[in-house]
């Protein structure tokens, strides 16, 4: 890589990416601490970090252009993955997302079409300049539902979900007229009933605890009942790091991924999370600054939809854990103990700088 192009690299969006990564390295091991070998979660999520940020240079070495070229490999191999889970995937939980290759023995190919996802949309949609129609926009709309239909399955709705807000958001950034995109929020409205027909049991309890969490406090509303009681208890500065009692009763459950937020709430209370909060607000306006500045339309899609990806999961995952959204299998970008999740927001990140990094037509 040229040391020219260096020059153009965003440092304050890849310092808040490595300040996050620390940061939820000691939140994620106050999360554990009383596990049987913390230690051993600890080295896990820094094999994991390691393989996050190759992937981040990877990403970045190769010109965004280059990757938008590949569009269609991508696409089909995202794809070919999403099937293989269904058919030879690894179960737990209920539901069949994960696929041993090699060491890796819980690899989830729905993080890794997440991203491919951002960079074949924004090809797609940069050849087709006009999308004022629906001749136009149907698609990218089956361009996007194939591998949302197949994470469905998986079951994993959360991750199909920031699949349409990506959607959503390149969309809107690809100039789509608000006419279609109103008929397409007409259209997801009136799929709400078939949606929720389709919903497995224990999604639809969920979404019936979060309208009411007191009628179920020790099922499906317990999760929310203590986590608001864990952020709640935090107030100003927090009961100190290590010292979160909920936290150490282990009343929460999952509260080293879907609900690492509340270690931070209850350990650094409010004072903690606006710093948290502050590092993502960061990230996400600097990835907006290179969507913006960026010298082609394509770069513009692909930041967007990064931007995108990680607002999302910033937004329900923290609005779940203090009661405004619904419970999902979401992880806190960056936080939550899970390499998919990790390794994807790494090359997210590398994303959003390749296309910072290449703003300039003329670097010579």
């Amino acid at each position: 890589m040229s040391r020219r192009l260096l020059r153009y690299l965003d440092w304050p969006l890849l310092a808040a990416t490595v300040a996050l990564l620390a940061g939820g390295t000691v939140i994620l091991y106050s999360a554990v601490q009383n596990s049987a070998d913390p230690w051993a979660v600890v080295r896990t999520r820094l094999a994991h970090i390691a393989v996050s940020l190759l992937v981040l240079g990877a990403v970045l070495a190769v010109d965004y252009q280059t990757w938008a070229r590949l569009w269609r490999p991508l696409w089909a191999g995202s794809v070919l993955l999403l099937v293989l889970v269904l058919v030879a995937g690894r179960s737990g939980g209920g539901a069949q997302r994960w696929l041993a290759i090699g060491p890796w023995t819980g690899f989830q190919p729905s993080e890794l079409a997440k991203v491919t996802l951002i960079i074949t949309l924004a090809r797609h949609m940069d050849g087709h300049r006009d999308l004022g129609s629906w001749r136009a926009v149907l698609p990218v709309l089956v361009h996007a539902a194939v591998p949302m239909v197949l994470i469905v399955r998986q079951p994993d709705l959360g991750t199909a979900l920031a699949v349409g807000a990506v959607l959503a958001a390149m969309l809107v950034a690809a100039g789509t007229p608000l006419r279609l995109l109103a008929g397409l929020g007409a259209g997801a409205a009136a799929a709400a009933p078939l949606v929720w027909r389709m919903l497995h049991d224990y999604q639809r309890q969920r979404l019936l605890a979060f309208l009411d969490p007191g009628a179920d406090p020790l099922g499906a509303g317990y999760a929310l009942i203590q986590s608001r009681i864990a952020v709640g208890s935090g107030q100003i500065w927090g009961k100190g790091l290590l010292r979160g009692t909920q936290n150490l009763l282990h009343f929460i459950p999952e509260q080293h991924t879907d609900f690492i937020f509340t270690v931070v709430g209850e350990e650094l209370g409010f004072a903690g999370a606006v710093v948290l909060l502050g590092l993502f607000s960061l990230w996400l306006w600097r990835g907006l600054v290179i969507a913006a500045c960026a010298k082609d339309r394509v770069g513009t899609l692909m930041a967007v939809g990064a931007v995108a990806l990680t607002a999302f999961h910033l937004f329900v995952n923290v609005g779940m854990t203090v009661g405004l959204m619904p419970v999902t299998g979401i992880p806190l970008p960056f936080i939550s103990h899970g390499g998919s999740a990790l390794v994807a927001f790494g090359a997210a990140t590398g994303l959003v700088l390749n296309v910072g990094m290449r703003r300039k037509k003329i670097l010579f």
